[in-house]
């Protein structure tokens, strides 16, 4: 789970400073995943890589409000809503969030890495790690070369 906390003016020209949850399950991802034709990493790695700006930031828009929401007061929940994730939108809060975040890559990388599950960030670590062992143990072949 992610806090924000965001300083800004509301549209009453006062100074709030609230904090902002945002969390994206195991089973929202699998979701996400399943229900995307060809796989929701590929659709936004084509994304990337045709360098369409206007599909990733309707899509970054999308991922911010699919994982807003609210903790339950003793915790065991964390509530999301389309009325809460609307709400929110709504505001100078959300406005400032998006801002920073299409304009600065490092703070969209911090931001999704964030809201990703605990498990599966480990998991992607102990891969990266696993190929980072692989790439140093692993002597390169030469031109000409044979292995042995």
């Amino acid at each position: 789970m992610l806090k924000k906390t965001l300083t800004y003016k509301d549209y009453n020209n006062v100074e709030r400073t609230e904090t902002h949850l945002f969390n994206l399950s195991e089973a929202e991802l699998t979701e996400m995943e399943m229900g995307t034709e060809g796989g929701y990493a590929e659709m936004l790695q084509n994304i990337i890589d045709a360098k369409d700006q206007v599909a990733l930031i309707r899509t970054f828009k999308k991922i911010i409000l699919k994982a807003y929401g609210v903790k339950s007061p003793d915790g065991r929940e964390f509530i999301k809503s389309k009325k809460i994730s609307k709400k929110f939108s709504h505001t100078e809060a959300f406005n400032m969030l998006y801002m920073e975040l299409v304009t600065d890559t490092d703070a969209a990388i911090q931001f999704v890495n964030g809201i990703m599950p605990a498990k599966l960030m480990e998991k992607v670590k102990a891969k990266q790690e696993e190929a980072e062992k692989k790439e140093v143990t692993e002597s390169p072949v030469l031109p000409g070369e044979t292995e042995a």
